[in-house]
């Protein structure tokens, strides 16, 4: 890699802001861009340093001629390409783009979910479409809220790659006194396990709003850790310590945190709404919901006994009470 890295950020959401932050924070020589598919959010940046729709608290340090809405643009200035837009708007947000696009460059997602179309993770759906190899991709995950990270909360992430070296790099340019980096080879372990634990919190959250307590969320989270770790294995099957940060650590903090999307998605649903009007009280894409029926289909091949998962996409997909659905449930767990 140039001395002077020069790396995109996609997306417009809080966590592609609190990576905006990270990487202004850090000190390693780099020219930041950033796109977003808003117009008045750009201008609005632009003119005030700040996300009004996201982590309005950080400061953008972003120069103002590098945001813009013109992805080609964008990305053909970059040899970093970091990847923040929600799963299932993917391949709708960089339909403009081919495999000439990304010939030559670094992709890192930071999203944690499956690409709904195509049930891929997204790691293998860029490999696959725009025909970049798996070398040259980094999965970002652990357990890291975009609003600690505003915060400057002490935060851990896992930066995968089967080229450990480029992990490396990549781990070197968001360091911060606030940001602790492992780095890993499981590119695909990651992956799926920052996925499935956006299912296990709308679960977690679902438990809570039809009434279970703290000693049921626990059973139900221990559970589901070990289903996580039936799937990867058969997905994947290699050395893993399940109880890292990326896996358990991931599936912890997206169960219990106040910032949790995903279970505040699952608690609403525990609580009545119905799908929608969650989703627009939220404002907020919970990945889990997506996730839920993507992993319904790809688990048809591999026929891991995930039976929170199940519970999971028959109150979202298939119209079960949430309340009779996690009696059924808890029959199962131990």
């Amino acid at each position: 890699m140039d001395q002077i890295i020069k790396i995109a950020v996609i997306g417009g959401g809080s966590w592609a802001t609190a990576n905006i932050k990270m990487l202004s924070d850090n000190h390693s020589p780099k020219e930041i861009f950033w796109w977003m598919r808003d117009k008045e959010n750009i201008q609005y940046i632009k003119t005030y340093k700040h996300n009004a729709s996201y982590l309005s608290s950080v400061e953008i340090k972003v120069p103002t001629e590098n945001i813009s809405n013109d992805l080609n643009n964008i990305v053909s200035k970059c040899e970093i390409i970091l990847l923040n837009i929600p799963a299932a708007f993917l391949k709708n947000a960089l339909s403009c783009l081919s495999p000439s696009s990304f010939k030559g460059k670094k992709v890192i997602s930071a999203i944690k979910g499956f690409v709904p179309e195509e049930n891929m993770i997204v790691g293998e759906f860029i490999n696959k479409t725009f025909e970049v190899p798996f070398e040259d991709i980094i999965v970002l995950s652990g357990p890291c809220h975009a609003e600690e990270v505003a915060l400057e909360k002490l935060s851990y992430l896992t930066v995968a790659s089967p080229n450990c070296e480029l992990a490396t790099q990549f781990a070197a340019l968001i360091n911060t006194r606030y940001i602790k980096t492992n780095i890993s080879d499981d590119i695909y372990g990651t992956e799926y396990a920052a996925v499935l634990k956006n299912i296990y919190a709308v679960a977690s959250g679902i438990c809570h709003g039809v009434g279970y307590g703290d000693n049921f969320q626990s059973v139900l989270i221990s559970n589901a850790i070990r289903e996580i770790s039936r799937f990867v294995d058969i997905v994947h099957p290699i050395d893993r310590d399940i109880k890292e940060s990326a896996y358990l650590g991931d599936l912890l903090v997206t169960a219990y945190s106040q910032f949790s999307r995903n279970r505040t998605f699952g608690n609403m649903i525990g609580k009545g709404y119905n799908v929608r009007s969650a989703q627009l009280e939220m404002n907020m894409v919970a990945e889990g919901y997506y996730a839920s029926k993507s992993l319904h289909y790809i688990n048809k091949q591999f026929k891991v006994n995930m039976p929170i998962c199940r519970a999971v996409y028959a109150i979202l997909y298939e119209g079960h009470s949430p309340s009779i659905e996690m009696k059924l449930l808890a029959d199962q767990l131990s």
